[in-house]
């Protein structure tokens, strides 16, 4: 892993300011004590160890990816009977969901009830109809990014393929016009720019996770470096 950006993890899990792209960023301690009081469903407490609240979702670079709505399209591939490719017009005719969620930085700050919408995960894959070779996912971004997910995971019920943030089209700063959305892993996972969604049936490392993060990223865990 690059040295700088592992002393800024570092840094940012211990501060009450967050440094993004030459800006500095508050935390709200009044929010994260809220949220270190809740639970969630499953038990778990709904912020995990060693993150901090922040009001909206920051910025965190990277290359963005075909702007044009027109030139959009999404390929979906790999151990799959019915591979296709999706213009955003596809996009848009499929069955749309709005999810509110918590997200949460491997940098340390996670966003409370982020509002996004778009397709679910579940319906991209059944529309592929999946072989039973099939384990994990691939979210393919611009510029060869890569984000790995185990298949369960990928198909959970807050999944998706997300078009909209807070009501809006997704800024470009944030992935838009599409980009992952998996609520429960580190946000990285959560690959800006989609190009593609390949089906793998061999886990296949992403662009951090070959670079010192932790192949999983469970934020409950804390699994931020390999």
């Amino acid at each position: 892993m690059d040295a700088q950006r592992r002393r800024f993890i570092r840094l940012a899990g211990g501060g009450s300011a967050l440094a993004v792209l030459g800006t500095y960023y508050l935390f709200s301690d009044d929010c994260t004590r809220v949220a270190q009081a809740q639970t969630r469903p499953d038990g778990r407490p709904r912020l995990p160890p060693g993150q901090r609240v922040h009001k909206a979702l920051k910025p965190m670079g990277g290359e963005p990816g075909e702007p044009s709505l027109e030139r959009f399209q999404l390929r979906v591939h790999g151990e799959v009977e019915a591979p296709y490719t999706l213009s955003y017009a596809d996009l848009l005719a499929m069955t749309q969901t709005s999810l509110s969620v918590d997200v949460h930085c491997v940098t340390g700050w996670s966003v409370m009830d982020a509002k996004f919408k778009g397709v679910l995960m579940s319906d991209i894959a059944a529309r592929a109809k999946l072989k039973p070779s099939a384990r994990h996912v691939v979210f393919e971004a611009a510029h060869g990014y890569t984000s790995n997910v185990p298949l369960r995971e990928a198909l959970g019920p807050k999944v998706m393929l997300a078009r909209e943030l807070n009501g809006a089209p997704l800024p470009r700063t944030h992935g838009g016009p599409l980009r992952a959305l998996v609520p429960d892993l580190y946000f990285w996972k959560s690959a800006k720019w989609l190009t593609g969604v390949r089906f793998v049936a061999r886990d296949a490392p992403g662009y951090w996770e070959t670079r010192g993060y932790h192949n999983h990223g469970d934020p409950w865990r804390e699994e931020r470096y390999g």
